[in-house]
This record gives structure tokens, sequence and C-alpha cells, in this order.
């Protein structure tokens, strides 16, 4: 169980590490769109949808960190996709069409664990993002 432990918290804190450095990504586009002193009608989405998809994109590379530890790890029965277990796991679906293999039963929990805290995280950083761009925009149209 100590060694499931480890190695669940290792891809999670890869996961914590590939998240931050998005962030730092998003948070520095956003600011930077954040300044230009003319923004059109569309500006507030392209900011949005550039958010968004960089943290869509985040997020599946942290899937695919999880699906490269399943499957150097031999978690996933044999002849079973390991990025969509991976994915399963992650998201919290839950379909319980593959089950681990019994020795790492504990990664499965530990990944859904780390999607929802990065999930949560993802969250926040958007409506930061929607608000400083909705201030931005309401400072600009001031006289």
């Amino acid at each position: 169980m100590l060694r499931q432990l480890l190695l669940g918290g290792v891809v999670s804190l890869g996961n914590i590490a590939i998240h931050s450095v998005v962030m730092t990504t998003v948070i520095g586009t956003a600011r930077t769109a954040l300044k230009w002193k003319r923004q059109s009608p569309a500006w507030l989405a392209v900011v949005m949808v550039t958010t968004v998809g960089l943290l869509m994109a985040a997020h599946v590379a942290e899937v695919i960190a999880w699906s490269l530890a399943y499957a150097i790890l031999e978690v996933v029965p044999a002849g079973t996709d390991a990025l969509y277990f991976a994915f399963v796991n992650y998201t919290t679906l839950g379909y319980g069409d593959i089950v681990p293999v019994e020795r790492w039963r504990l990664l499965g929990p530990m990944a859904a664990m780390n999607g929802v805290l990065l999930f949560g995280w993802s969250t926040a950083v958007i409506f930061e993002v929607l608000r400083q761009a909705m201030r931005s925009r309401n400072r600009i149209g001031e006289p």
C-alpha cells in the first residue's frame, strides 16, 4: 500500500508541476491581453477560449502522464487501453468497465483525487481571468 501511495503521489506531483507551468502561461497571456487598449467585441471570447483551451491541453497532458504510469506499472489488465482508463479515473467518471490489477488498486482513486483538485484549480483560474477581463473591459469603456 505504501508503494501505491508513493508512486501515486509522484505522478500527482508531476501533474501539479504540469499544471503550474500551464497556469503561469495562462496568467501571463491573460495579463498581456488585458493590457490592450483597443478591445473588439470578440476580445472577451478570444481571451476565454484561449484560457480554457490551454487548461484543457494541460488536463490531457496530465491524463497522459497517468496513462504512462499505468502502462509502466502494468496497472490495467493486458489488452486494455491505459489512456481510456486514465481518463475515466482522472475525470471521476467511473464507468467501472475496467478494474485495475489488485496490487495497484489505490492508483485509480489517487488519479481521481488529483483530477478533482486540478479541475478545481482550473475553474478558479477561469473565473479569475473572466473577472479581470470584465474589469479591464469596463475600465477601458469608461470616459
